[in-house]
């Protein structure tokens, strides 16, 4: 007998797992498969009998039994399908989705679509119907495509949205504080003793970049500093959009003192702006951002941002999908988490 076959029938089953544990097989099943009602002790034997005999579940029974694959879709943009292409959030949110799965013995499928493509609805549809994953992770900007989201609806899957722009609706969602923090930002650049304050608007197709705009509002109103039309820019959330618009508002015949891009990107644009032009950033201008991608860190000078929980989120997301798989209940609700501001060397007093 080859060595092979003696290791495979040598495999600790269900069985030995409830024999070391002294429990029955179907309290091992409800460990394994994180359910509830299981006391925090008999879980802990369960859990050191399955770690002592390095056991495995049988994934394609389980798979078989529920119907649904031990999966989770992470549905997103394909940055490639841009000219400057950015694929720092991707990372983070597959980071953050990953944790949740390896926690609950999960695997996650990545799937990058193109939005522009009109028949990107009709697409997901056929992969979740064939691969039937367990749930799905769907990112902005196409958690808030009705066309998209009623595609994934169709299908029968049950899905959290992150960061959709809007709240309430009947699917769960996980988002950010973007308006909120927005508001603080502006008002940390009005602390500093910035009055004219532009901002860079992100591609309207995302609702929740759109939040961060009506934050700046809010923080100019806060911060008892007025609205000026002509310090607003429109941007597409690009790199090359952000140094256009920024060159523009340098040049302005009474410049900002401080511009607060809706991303990171198009505040690296600002920066590169500046410096083509002379303008020593922060001393003469103050630049800040959102996202708080790799980049910001290897500005130079390092970028002022907010930091967006995009692990957190979509680690939250694929944990709520993997706790409600032995529920019967539709998946309904809304959460926050917060963002944060990262404070580094693009801000600094308005000059002189």
């Amino acid at each position: 007998m080859q060595q092979d076959e003696r290791n495979l029938m040598q495999r600790a089953t269900i069985n030995d797992v409830a024999g070391l544990a002294g429990v029955s097989i179907k309290t091992v099943s409800r460990v394994v498969n994180r359910e509830p009602n299981v006391r925090d002790a008999t879980r802990a034997k369960v859990v050191r009998a399955i770690a002592e005999l390095n056991y495995h579940p049988n994934l394609s029974a389980r798979n078989l039994a529920s119907q649904r694959a031990r999966l989770i879709a992470l549905i997103y943009d394909d940055p490639a399908c841009y000219e400057n292409a950015s694929f720092g959030y991707v990372i983070r949110m597959q980071t953050g989705a990953l944790s949740a799965c390896r926690t609950a013995d999960y695997r996650l499928v990545i799937y990058p679509c193109d939005i522009r493509r009109t028949t990107v609805g009709a697409e997901l549809k056929e992969m979740l119907e064939h691969a039937r994953p367990q749930g799905v992770v769907l990112a902005a900007p196409l958690s808030n495509m009705p066309h998209v989201v009623r595609a994934i609806i169709s299908s029968g899957t049950p899905m959290v949205r992150l960061s959709p722009g809007t709240q309430g609706g009947k699917q769960y969602t996980v988002a950010t504080n973007d308006r909120e923090i927005s508001a603080e930002m502006t008002r940390y650049l009005a602390s500093l003793g910035h009055r004219k304050i532009a901002f860079i608007k992100g591609h309207p197709s995302h609702r929740a970049v759109a939040n961060r705009y009506f934050g700046y509002l809010d923080g100019l109103k806060q911060g008892g500093l007025e609205f000026a039309e002509r310090l607003v820019e429109n941007g597409d959330n690009s790199f090359a959009s952000g140094e256009t618009v920024g060159e523009r508002l340098i040049k302005l015949e009474d410049p900002p003192t401080a511009i607060f891009a809706a991303n990171d990107d198009m505040a690296a644009g600002v920066i590169r702006a500046a410096k083509l032009l002379g303008v020593d950033v922060p001393g003469q201008l103050s630049v800040a951002g959102c996202d708080d991608i790799s980049l910001a860190c290897q500005l130079c000078p390092t970028l002022t941002t907010i930091r967006q929980p995009l692990s957190s989120m979509a680690e939250r997301a694929a944990l709520v999908l993997i706790d409600n798989a032995q529920e019967e209940s539709p998946l309904q609700g809304a959460e926050i988490i917060p963002a944060t501001i990262e404070i580094r060397e693009s801000t600094g007093p308005v000059p002189g």
